[in-house]
């Protein structure tokens, strides 16, 4: 499948991040942040890179192609993975951008908005929330109960709420729908102490079987879109992705920055 085919081609996996299993239908590595200034629409170049593709798989559809933060390069989402390809559709590579001048990694405007757009559609109702007594900042975060990275987070939630960051939850299965993991997420999601649910999964504890109407397969499918494929995936408001797990510290200096509008 798609998935396969792209971790075949490319061989890419984050280091801060529990990895999607490979036999799941469709992180980057490091954080992100937007980019000063992008390139114009190019409607010729999308088309000759969604060929390009093609030719490599016909079942490659990308979920988003657009501008790239540097010149000559279109920017792709397809299978969970974030791709750059030559406007002349030749060559491909996956590697986080980074941008000297402003100290940080970036991402083109159009896909932050493309994620913004995305996320916005899931309400907070559908999210498991640890708020901030006084918040500052919000992340979204998609995870999952059995990755170590995303029990190391959790561990950090007390000291995030501290520092003025919500956490708001997005359910990711990684290891696929119909798998345990997801069967345990819906009964987290179902649970009548959602946070109290979803704190005792994340320590080991059993799952108490339980069903309802739930999100978990549209958050799961929400994540693919956005590019997620390892857990967890840490999402400012804008769309920029703040990386795997991310040490409070650090997290909280990248989104001051992004705030600040510094790397805009």
């Amino acid at each position: 499948m798609l998935r396969v085919a792209i971790a075949a081609l490319l061989g890419a996996l984050s280091l801060t991040a529990c990895a999607q299993q490979p036999s799941a239908p469709a992180a980057s590595k490091g954080a992100s942040a937007p980019a000063s200034a992008a390139a114009p629409a190019d409607g010729n170049a999308d088309q000759r890179v969604r060929k390009a593709l093609q030719q490599l798989d016909p079942k490659f559809t990308p979920d988003y192609i657009g501008a790239a933060p540097f010149p000559g390069f279109r920017e792709v989402l397809v299978g969970g993975q974030v791709l750059y390809v030559t406007d002349d559709g030749r060559y491909l590579m996956q590697s986080q951008p980074y941008d000297i001048q402003n100290k940080a990694p970036v991402s083109s405007a159009g896909l932050l908005s493309y994620r913004q757009k995305l996320l916005a559609k899931v309400p907070q109702s559908e999210r498991i929330v640890f708020a901030a007594p006084n918040a500052k900042y919000t992340i979204s975060v998609f995870t999952d109960i059995e990755c170590g990275y995303c029990r190391k987070l959790h561990q950090d939630i007390a000291e995030l709420n501290r520092n003025g960051i919500s956490v708001e939850y997005l359910a990711f299965p990684r290891m696929g729908l119909g798998s345990q993991d997801y069967t345990d997420m819906i009964s987290v999601w179902c649970a009548a102490d959602r946070k109290q649910a979803l704190t005792a999964a994340k320590t080991g504890k059993p799952v108490t079987p339980k069903n309802c109407t739930n999100p978990v397969a549209m958050q799961y499918t929400l994540g693919q879109q956005m590019g997620v494929n390892g857990t967890p995936a840490i999402f400012a408001p804008d769309g920029t992705q703040l990386g795997g797990y991310v040490p409070p510290a650090q997290l909280k200096a990248a989104l001051e920055r992004i705030t600040a509008g510094g790397s805009r």
